[in-house]
């Protein structure tokens, strides 16, 4: 299982994925609004979303946990 989390706090602008859609290594999981910028977050991996932590709207944190993939 592969964790990502994020790299600053900010909020989540667009879910692009959901607990049981198949990714491909870089397709952008979600998009977070960090000071008036949009920054994509790829997926590691390639594999299925196990899990979503964050929805849009969600004001976030560094280092939390956004998506599960299983590979």
């Amino acid at each position: 299982m592969t964790k990502v989390e994020l790299e600053t706090g900010g909020s989540v602008w667009k879910m692009l994925v959901k607990p049981g859609d198949q990714v491909a290594q870089g397709d952008t999981l979600f998009i977070l609004e960090v000071m008036k910028m949009e920054v994509p977050y790829p997926a590691p991996i390639s594999g299925e979303v196990s899990a979503t932590h964050i929805a849009e709207g969600d004001a976030v944190e560094e280092d939390q946990l956004a998506v599960e993939i299983s590979p």
